[in-house]
């Protein structure tokens, strides 16, 4: 079995004209084009690079993109107040605050300081809340651009044994969320859990989400599973590899994520769809 790529580059491209044209909609029946606050502090060059995508995909999109870039000196107390403003700006949709931010900055009260209708990028404990609760409003952008993907190759999640790898607020945890929402069983692990491969083994999807390059041997993955590999890691050699060990895992796997390529896209059009989402669904024009 050699396993089928899931092109997240393509099926991101799919989602952002869905976005473009539900903002064309928007404009032709006399409403604003949506808009997103974007708040960069520092000069971190990874964040400047995601910062840029995001801003470019706004603009092809029709979102308005407000740019806010920030000194790296930027008091808490100031970066606060800016939020502050952004949440009572009308013309702001969706405020996203990039992390991570300077050593000096507290990002948890600034986070929260978000108003949960404005928190595109789904972090707020009231947006997480309700998917908690299975009533989802925002929802964490790379969790759920996950499930688009499992989604573009017709997964069967009912009766599926989901086994997550990472345990983190942005990806794991709210991914167990949503694949119970879909009717799957879910395992999640984490640095504690005893006897990784045993549970890898069983999974009929895995999501490999740990931040850590070739944690997953690709010998561990269950025959026809389907694998997404959240992590993006670069090697001494400069090149980008997954928590997955890719080669070997493509033999298993019926299906699998490149990295880069896979889910990493999904991430910017889903913040894209939750701009739209709030402009039209959340806020009054």
């Amino acid at each position: 079995m050699t396993a089928q790529l899931i092109d997240g580059k393509k099926i991101a491209a799919q989602v952002r004209e869905e976005v473009r044209l539900g903002v064309q909609s928007r404009m032709e029946r006399g409403l604003r084009a949506p808009g997103l606050a974007v708040v960069l502090v520092g000069e971190d060059p990874a964040s400047q690079v995601y910062v840029g995508n995001k801003r470019k995909a706004c603009e092809q999109a029709g979102i308005i993109s407000l740019s806010y870039d920030l000194p790296a000196d930027t008091t808490q107390k100031s970066l606060e107040k800016l939020v502050d403003e952004l949440n009572e700006n009308p013309e702001v949709d969706g405020i996203l605050v990039q992390l991570p931010l300077p050593d000096h900055l507290d990002d948890d009260p600034i986070l929260v300081k978000i108003r949960p209708d404005k928190d595109v990028d789904g972090f707020h404990p009231f947006n997480v809340g309700r998917l908690v609760q299975r009533r989802p409003e925002l929802r964490p952008c790379t969790p759920a651009g996950i499930i688009t993907l499992l989604d573009s190759v017709g997964t069967p999640y009912k009766g599926q044994h989901a086994v997550i790898v990472g345990a983190s607020n942005i990806v794991g945890r709210p991914m167990a969320m949503e694949l119970l929402m879909k009717g799957a069983t879910v395992t999640v692990t984490h640095r504690f859990t005893q006897n990784l491969p045993g549970y890898i083994a069983e999974g009929d999807i895995v999501i490999a989400a740990a931040g850590k390059p070739g944690l997953v041997k690709g010998e561990w993955i269950k025959e026809g599973a389907t694998v997404i590999d959240v992590g993006i890691n670069r090697t001494e050699e400069g090149k980008l590899i997954g928590d997955v060990e890719f080669a070997v895992a493509t033999e298993r796997a019926a299906y699998i994520t490149p990295v880069p390529g896979g889910v990493g896209p999904m991430t910017i059009a889903t913040l894209l769809q939750n701009t739209l989402f709030a402009a039209n669904e959340l806020h009054e024009d």
